[in-house]
């Protein structure tokens, strides 16, 4: 071998086996949204019966944005009383007009807050990330779009909706109480009430506790759709005023979304009863990478499929699963393309990572990321400065886990990954259904044949092809096993609230 051939290979090596040093070459100047235009009232009440009224439990807690920890607003918290109250209206509301009202009409309302949550984009995408602490960019071109999509998909349904059930008649089941979670508020909220209200139901929505805003906020473009008072009740509060809600007398159907604990719990509460239920819970997603893979891209959707909304999704492709000869070489384009992931304000638009939603749950990804390293897991966070106020955790992998590690079963909710290999197709399989939830799985490779054979395969709900994190109001979601039972979305997704003949 010659010096020259010598020193060829040398560098070859260098640069396989050596992460890219970026430095500051990745550095960009401070772009934050402006803020100051957004007007956050102190305290928010309760929207019942298209008023706002004061809890009977007099009681109020406070909303605190996860990047800067500052208090933004007070909230109502809504008692058993209070959740009656809306129930009541929202009886009234669906027994005097709005079961009674034409389809076409009631589109009509459905187009006006479609429209409003369009002209008021920029306001709610800003309050979406003070409150929620995703990065502005997700709120701008993800959350408050596919919110609006949903509205505008579900309104062209309410007067066709003979077509949807292939001729049959349909009738509306009554009051839907629903309850979403903190990781896409205002966008779980269009999931839930859009359907509903275009199917002739009427609503009690309670969202989360730690991001109550954009629900208030899309209450009071309700108020100013003037739809008629009880037909969307909004009420605040925690555990107890979802209790209440789920175990009501008066509700004919109760939707969540959340954890499969509570899931089972409200499952078991409502066992017995008429109640109609579509739960989507957690899940532990595969995302499958072949070798025949076009590895960059395969490594932009393991970053969207963990790190988008810092984890924080209940469908995260929080699993890794890499064919065994490309490994190393794809561990070490993540790595790369980690170093230049962004991680701070979520107002700032070249955020790529924002802040974790709240202290209780930072604690738990830390507490889980622990056990993983004691388990003896090889743990790689990316190379970033994290603020030194607010709830923010590294995006973060791990290599080295096996299927019964803790990591790789239990669903961490936060920017961490798992990577697992596989030698063959039918490995791949047997690892990616070897979970308790069936939500969304990932596969990537050139063969479309090998999409489609394995998709026959995986045991969830949502299987993508060479993308992740793809929504769309035409396609219902939902899963299998723990992850829960019911479609949102699409055609299948009204069949949630209506009664077929």
């Amino acid at each position: 071998m010659t010096k020259a051939e010598g020193s060829a290979l040398e560098r070859a090596e260098r640069i396989k086996n050596a992460a890219l040093e970026f430095g500051h070459a990745w550095d960009y100047a401070p772009a934050p949204e402006a803020s100051d235009h957004v007007k956050i009232d102190p305290k928010y009440g309760l929207f019942i019966g298209g008023r706002w009224v004061t809890p009977r439990s007099g009681k109020t807690f406070a909303t605190v944005s996860p990047s800067t920890e500052e208090k933004l607003s007070e909230i109502a918290e809504a008692n058993a009383q209070d959740v009656d109250d809306a129930v009541k209206a929202a009886r009234e509301a669906y027994d005097k007009y709005w079961s009674k009202m034409r389809g076409a009409d009631r589109a009509k309302y459905i187009f006006r807050i479609a429209r409003a949550i369009q002209e008021k984009a920029r306001e709610l995408a800003i309050v979406e990330s003070m409150d929620g602490g995703k990065p502005i960019k997700e709120s701008r071109d993800v959350d408050v779009p596919l919110a609006a999509a949903h509205f505008f998909y579900h309104a062209g349904w309410a007067d066709k909706l003979e077509y949807a059930f292939q001729g049959r008649s349909v009738r509306p089941l009554g009051v839907a109480g629903q309850i979403i979670p903190w990781n896409f508020p205002l966008l779980m909220a269009a999931w839930k009430i859009a359907p509903a209200l275009a199917c002739g139901n009427t609503v009690v929505l309670k969202p989360a506790e730690t991001t109550p805003l954009t629900a208030l906020l899309l209450a009071k473009i309700i108020e100013e759709a003037e739809l008629p008072p009880g037909v969307v009740n909004i009420v605040t509060g925690a555990g107890e005023t979802g209790a209440a809600l789920a175990n009501h007398p008066d509700v004919n159907k109760v939707a969540f979304t959340g954890s499969t604990d509570v899931g089972k719990r409200i499952q078991r509460a409502i066992a017995g009863t008429t109640k109609r239920l579509t739960l989507e819970l957690g899940g532990k997603a595969a995302n499958i990478v072949f070798a025949d893979a076009p590895l960059d891209q395969a490594v932009e959707g393991i970053v969207n499929g963990i790190y988008f909304n810092q984890g924080h999704v209940c469908c995260a492709g929080s699993r890794l699963l890499v064919e065994e000869s490309v490994h190393d070489v794809l561990v070490r384009k993540l790595k790369d393309r980690m170093a230049t992931l962004r991680v701070g304000n979520p107002l700032d638009k070249n955020t790529d990572v924002g802040a974790i939603n709240s202290k209780m749950q930072l604690e738990r990804i830390r507490d889980l990321v622990a056990y993983g390293e004691k388990e003896g897991a090889e743990r790689y966070s990316a190379p970033c400065r994290l603020p030194e106020k607010g709830y923010f955790f590294a995006p973060t992998f791990f290599t080295g886990a096996s299927q019964s590690s803790r990591i790789a079963r239990e669903e961490i909710f936060g920017p961490v990954l798992t990577i697992m290999t596989f030698r063959t197709p039918e490995e791949a399989v047997e690892k990616a259904n070897n979970t308790m939830y069936g939500l969304s799985a990932g596969i990537w490779t050139d063969k479309g044949a090998k999409i489609f054979w394995m998709a026959t395969k995986l045991k969830a709900g949502v299987v993508w092809g060479n993308t992740y994190n793809k929504f769309d109001p035409t396609s219902p979601f939902g899963g299998y096993k723990e992850s829960g039972f019911g479609r949102e979305g699409g055609r299948q997704g009204l069949s949630a609230y209506v009664e077929v003949a």
